[in-house]
């Protein structure tokens, strides 16, 4: 059968280049000039990055992002492992609890944040009922580290789920019969976790890995709508100061800098993750294979 010629790719190729690649070139280009939004972007040079470079709001913000980001994944991964370990086991009861815990991911990130923005309101939420009982101000948003708290909590409420399913896929393609080997050599639940099960989910682990840190890196909108940056800029990461930069403050350039600065660190860190495990080498495409 002859194989299908390069047309058949085209359409994803030119989408993923109008809404990727296009975008991409234009952002770091006006990284080197300045522009309010109306009229010509004037070029300025290396201006912007310089400033940006000095800026020391702007190492407070990168740390920000860096602990965000390690929170994130420090709660989630091992939640999810968990759980999609457990999940891929036969029964009606695993099920329907999974049914229920994969709700979050089929709600959007503003409707969570909405939602969780309400349950924990100072005022009318459940911390300023509980501050009767507990004493304090009832306000978890107050302190920077409890309001990063709330945003791990959020996040990690939410994409869960998701990291769940890439963890659930791999752990049912482990082939059986490894187990029944362990069981006969007389090893238990924990061993056969750690000496089978977390192996075998080496290809999963670091897919989940990846996507979970370029997605912490640029969480914006759940920023946006739980913290606003707050308090005093104390969650504000790398996103959310361009989207203030660029479209609050009208210094496109210079948000332009910073948008280029977070896809430079989110693709090193992706590289770094392939190459340090070697996932690029893997030639399967069965998990335990």
């Amino acid at each position: 059968m002859r194989p299908p010629g390069l047309g058949w790719a085209a359409p994803a190729t030119l989408f993923f280049a109008v809404f990727a690649i296009i975008p991409l070139i234009v952002m770091a280009w006006l990284s080197f000039t300045t522009w309010s939004g109306i009229g010509s972007p004037a070029f300025v040079g290396s201006e912007n990055w310089e400033r940006l470079v000095a800026d020391p709001a702007f190492q407070q913000i990168l740390w920000i992002t860096v602990v965000i980001t390690l929170a994130a994944i420090l709660v989630q991964t091992p939640i999810s492992l968990l759980l999609g370990v457990w999940a891929a086991g036969g029964g009606r009861t695993r099920a329907i609890v999974s049914a229920i815990c994969f709700v979050p991911l089929l709600l959007s990130s503003a409707a969570i944040a909405v939602l969780w923005r309400g349950l924990l309101d100072p005022n009318f939420g459940i911390p300023g009922e509980l501050s009767d009982l507990f004493g304090g101000s009832g306000n978890v948003f107050a302190s920077q580290w409890s309001a990063i708290i709330v945003l791990t909590f959020v996040s990690a409420w939410q994409y869960a789920p998701f990291h769940t399913l890439i963890f659930q896929g791999g752990a049912r393609a482990i082939p059986a019969v490894l187990y029944q080997a362990a069981e006969i050599d007389g090893a238990g639940k924990v061993r056969q976790f750690f000496s089978i099960t977390l192996p075998q989910l080496r290809n999963s682990l670091i897919t989940s890995l990846i996507l979970g840190v370029v997605g912490s890196l640029t969480t914006f909108d759940t920023i946006l709508i739980l913290t606003r940056g707050g308090p005093g800029g104390a969650t504000t990461n790398t996103a959310y100061f361009m989207y203030t930069t660029g479209f609050l403050s009208f210094d496109f350039g210079m948000g332009s800098a910073a948008a280029t600065v977070l896809v430079i660190a989110a693709s090193l860190i992706s590289f770094f993750l392939v190459r340090s495990t070697g996932y690029d080498r893997m030639t399967s495409e069965k998990e335990g294979v």
